[in-house]
């Protein structure tokens, strides 16, 4: 069973609230069926403030089948997501349930000992009354940072770009650019460090990751 536990802490500028962090906890986890079939689990809480002030709680579940020597994997899952949006520059919030179906396909590769990752993901999304549909492409990769005489450097760069497009006006929905460093501090577990960026159509948003990965 892999397991990647997440923990963000991030700089918000928001003017409805009192602190300028905020915070994210995430589990992920993915269950191996056989070595074909897995189930995905995923939970996302993520808050204002340090604590306390919720943006956003979501829930992820699905069935993924992976191929080709496991580089690849196609799944179809289901998503529901409760966001607590500030109303303006008020402190009056209102809830917004969403109930989301995606199919997403992966693929890994290798070039040298650059890992690549690709995510392709289709979201058909029930936000209250309104029906929308979304394009997510995640592109990621993973050096590691050794010299000539030591090849098992535990050290490495990480660096992702996200993408989401709306098939309806505004087509443009924001994007997500991260890089940061991490340790290796075994076969099981991981941590790193990195800056994020979100782009939306008239804001951005940056943010400081501080992540731990383990593997089970």
């Amino acid at each position: 069973m892999k397991i990647s536990v997440v923990a963000l802490m991030l700089p918000i500028l928001m003017q409805s609230q009192d602190s300028n962090f905020g915070n994210w906890l995430i589990y992920i986890g993915n269950k191996k069926i056989n070595q074909k079939w897995n189930i995905h689990n995923e939970v996302q809480y993520r808050n204002y403030d340090a604590i306390g002030d919720l943006e956003q709680l979501l829930l992820r579940t699905g069935l993924g089948y992976t191929f080709n020597e496991s580089k690849n994997n196609v799944l179809l899952g289901y998503g529901y997501i409760l966001s607590e949006n500030y109303l303006g520059d008020t402190d009056d919030k209102v809830s917004v349930n969403e109930h989301r179906i995606f199919q997403q396909f992966t693929s890994k590769q290798k070039v040298g000992s650059v890992k690549l990752n690709h995510r392709y993901r289709f979201e058909q999304r029930f936000v209250e009354d309104d029906f929308k549909l979304r394009f997510r492409y995640f592109l990621a990769l993973n050096i590691p940072l050794c010299n000539k005489e030591d090849q098992s450097s535990k050290y490495y760069f990480s660096a992702y770009n996200e993408i989401f497009l709306n098939t309806q006006t505004s087509i443009f929905d924001r994007n997500r650019v991260y890089a940061g460093l991490g340790y290796n501090i075994n076969k099981d577990i991981r941590l790193e460090v990195g800056y994020m960026n979100q782009f939306f159509e008239t804001t951005s948003r940056d943010q400081l990751n501080i992540i731990t990965f383990v593997t089970f």
